[in-house]
């Protein structure tokens, strides 16, 4: 395999990695909304002796369903096992240019975080869905989803990041991520403390008052989109570079805006109609692409090199 293959290949398992754990926010989404929790009773194999679900007359589709996001829990892990030794052996296969440490990190992360993720569900069945593991289980896979944004920029723009807007613009940007980290905690407690809590015993899993926190929720919604406002206003204010990567920052940040008002819509829908279970999990879904959306649009406060542009650099140079 040429080193250019090689590379390709690469790229396209980072990016089935990103892929991959917003697909599994998804299926969780499901044992959830279908409360399927504790549709299977022990772990790893689903009932005591059986590995995997066995059909039977008294059959009901819980087990289905949590095996089913079980099973996508190891798709996860093999698919970021992958990218950690493919990008790790990159160099060796005539990769240019190598990956740097930053790269090497952001490769590894999702496989030890997935192995992470791993054995927080098991101990969230053997605990009986307690609350705090089910929150955490969703808030692993928003960081993961982060960083396997980061992952895929950092792939196929390896260059080091150098500033293309004003200092303000970055510190709104900054800001504006930070907010964005509070809104998803947020509605992961908001989720908690309402009725899809996983199971169909328990009507909720956080003792807080649903309506405040989803309240809450709305208000830091509605505080996400002055700054993203802000935002906005200094990447149009701020000078062309020359080179377009102003203007495609503009962009980025008219695709967050969008994916934020259509997240924002879908909200108040769920929460005015009782809170259905699909809207709920598209909602779910929603808050992964709107992390995606986010990282993109940070990320395009720098300008990189492309792996294109390093490689045909780095070729340049006199032996």
């Amino acid at each position: 395999m040429s080193a250019l293959t090689y590379s390709k290949l690469t790229g396209r398992v980072i990016v089935a990695n990103l892929v991959a754990q917003i697909v599994i926010i998804a299926t969780g989404g499901a044992v959830r909304l279908t409360g399927s929790g504790l549709g299977c009773s022990s772990w790893p194999n689903c009932e005591p002796g059986e590995f995997s679900p066995q059909f039977h007359t008294a059959s009901s589709i819980h087990p289905y369903v949590e095996w089913g996001n079980r099973m996508m829990g190891a798709v996860v892990v093999i698919v970021a096992l992958a990218v950690a030794v493919l990008v790790f052996f990159a160099a060796r296969r005539g990769v240019r240019p190598v990956p740097s440490t930053r790269l090497l990190w952001l490769a590894t992360v999702p496989l030890l975080l997935s192995l992470v993720q791993a054995v927080l569900g098991g101990l969230t069945v053997v605990l009986a869905l307690h609350p705090a593991l089910v929150g955490s289980h969703f808030l692993f896979s928003a960081a993961l989803v982060w960083l396997s944004t980061w992952l895929v920029i950092e792939w196929y723009r390896p260059g080091r990041p150098h500033p293309i807007v004003p200092a303000g613009l970055r510190t709104t940007g900054w800001v504006l991520a930070a907010v964005g980290a509070v809104v998803v905690v947020l509605g992961m407690v908001v989720t908690g403390a309402g009725p899809h809590s996983g199971d169909d015993e328990v009507g909720y899993r956080f003792a807080v008052d649903p309506v405040l926190i989803a309240r809450t929720h709305a208000g830091f919604v509605w505080l996400f989109l002055a700054v993203l406002a802000v935002f906005l206003v200094l990447a149009f204010r701020a000078a062309d570079d020359g080179a377009g990567q102003v203007r495609r920052l503009r962009h980025r940040g008219m695709a967050l805006l969008a994916v934020t008002l259509a997240q924002g819509a879908i909200g108040y829908v769920q929460y005015f109609t009782g809170l259905p279970e699909l809207l709920v999990g598209i909602h779910m879904v929603g808050a992964a692409l709107l992390l995606a959306t986010l990282a993109w649009t940070v990320a395009g406060m720098s300008e990189r090199a492309t792996r294109a542009e390093l490689t045909r650099a780095d070729s340049a140079v006199p032996a």
